[in-house]
């Protein structure tokens, strides 16, 4: 795996290093570190240099002169004895220490760190110096570790962050969608409830049809305000072992949306709108007729099949239409058409004569959480509703179109500026 060194490592190499050339007299240091983590005894370790001392050295010729050359092979002679754990000098490493020249490898339990060469032009170094770079060797060696520690804490909490909010995420989506469903459910309910007689053996089971909706209601209302806390630790962080806290772990975010939705990820298929259109308008009907609301449609009959993905689609369309069910006043009208078309594509239409949408808003459509002046009203809502309608006609190769005030239509009403949606689906050619 790739080293790394942070700058609190290489501010300690430069202090460690200024302490032989002040203590000891060294006339130049050089802190290596190994491009990659590898087992020692080696040969094929790649060095970098990190720390160079003086820094005017850092582009002298001496530099590479001093170590790279001779390193290879009496780096592999002191390796295969260098490394046990009370990191105490062994035979192999005095070899190294000799002339004005010294290499000392930085391993711990057998892994390859990196290298510190130091030397000295006026003099020999005495067995009293020779210790002391020892020493200042097995310091830069435990700081290494340290470093690699603190680095894979760090890619391990980020990735854990990481894996937090894709969690959030799909929290998020699962528990918006299972709104809509619950809406209809509830409305089937109360209004089977005024078809029953008083008496009827049926009635009991629609009370307890809309009883039941009620508490989902009520937990669900739990599950928004539990989202907007922080959320529980997904992979508790384990301590490393050994050669572990070396490994850097890489995260990789991916670009996917997190979907875990009706027909999210499926392949397209070729079909009618009106086949996914008819189940949503008798929902949406029933729900209408509770919020004296009316609800219009006007869906021809010889309409061009178009390549979606019916689930995916369902999901779209009943967001929106319960957009448009939500922020319209009672008395308002809403309008649901298809025919428009244009560059190949059929777009479905949802109209309503409600408030509208204000100019500051319209750009943020389709972000997460965003809600805008909504915010401020008592009418319950997440923000999420059309960023996962737009995800979803992205993924058929769609596109969303919103425009407040609505544009004109047999509902528009000059005190209501209204809203808008177009969603444009892909149209098999022939």
């Amino acid at each position: 795996m790739l080293m790394s060194a942070s700058s609190e490592f290489v501010v300690l190499c430069q202090e460690q290093m200024m302490l032989l050339a002040q203590g000891l007299g060294a006339s130049l240091s050089v802190v290596y570190l190994t491009q990659e983590l590898v087992e020692a005894p080696t040969n094929e370790a790649k060095l970098v240099p990190v720390v160079v001392y003086p820094e005017t050295a850092m582009g002298r010729q001496g530099v590479n002169a001093l170590a790279l050359p001779k390193f290879n092979q009496k780096l592999l002679t002191a390796a295969k004895e260098f490394g046990t754990e009370d990191t105490t000098a062994s035979n192999s490493q005095q070899e190294l220490l000799s002339g004005d020249q010294i290499f000392l490898p930085l391993i711990y339990e057998d892994v390859m760190m990196g290298l510190l060469v130091t030397a000295r032009e006026d003099r020999a170094w005495n067995e009293q110096e020779r210790s002391q770079i020892e020493r200042v060797a097995q310091t830069l060696t435990i700081a290494c570790i340290l470093d690699q520690r603190r680095t894979w804490l760090e890619v391990q909490l980020h990735q854990q962050q990481i894996l937090q909010e894709k969690q959030q995420d799909l929290l998020d989506n699962l528990l918006h969608q299972f709104r809509n469903p619950l809406t209809a459910l509830r409305t089937f309910g109360k209004l089977l409830m005024k078809r029953l007689r008083a008496g009827d053996a049926n009635r009991e089971v629609a009370e307890s049809i809309v009883r039941e909706s009620n508490r989902l209601q009520e937990l669900l209302q739990k599950f928004d305000e539990a989202i907007d806390l922080s959320a529980e630790d997904l992979a508790p962080l384990k301590l490393p072992e050994k050669n572990e806290v070396f490994v850097e772990a890489t995260v990789e975010k991916e670009d996917k949306p997190v979907l875990l939705l009706p027909g999210a990820g499926e392949k397209k298929t070729e079909c009618y709108l009106a086949d996914v259109l008819q189940p949503l308008l008798v929902s949406a009907q029933a729900i209408a007729q509770e919020r004296n609301l009316q609800l219009m449609s006007n869906i021809p009959s010889n309409l061009p099949l178009v390549r979606i993905n019916p689930k995916a689609l369902t999901e779209v369309l009943s967001n929106i239409i319960d957009n448009a069910l939500k922020y319209t006043p009672p008395g308002g009208k809403i309008l649901i058409q298809v025919g428009q078309e244009k560059d190949n594509f059929q777009g479905v239409t949802i109209t309503d004569n409600g408030p509208g949408i204000p100019p500051e808003d319209l750009e943020h459509l389709g972000e997460r959480h965003y809600r805008g002046v909504q915010a401020q009203t008592e009418i319950p809502g997440t923000g999420l509703g059309l960023a996962i309608a737009k995800q979803l006609v992205e993924q058929m190769q769609g596109k969303i179109e919103v425009f407040s005030p609505a544009l004109p239509s047999k509902i528009s009403l000059p005190q209501a500026p209204g809203t808008t949606f177009i969603v444009w689906l892909p149209v098999v050619s022939d």
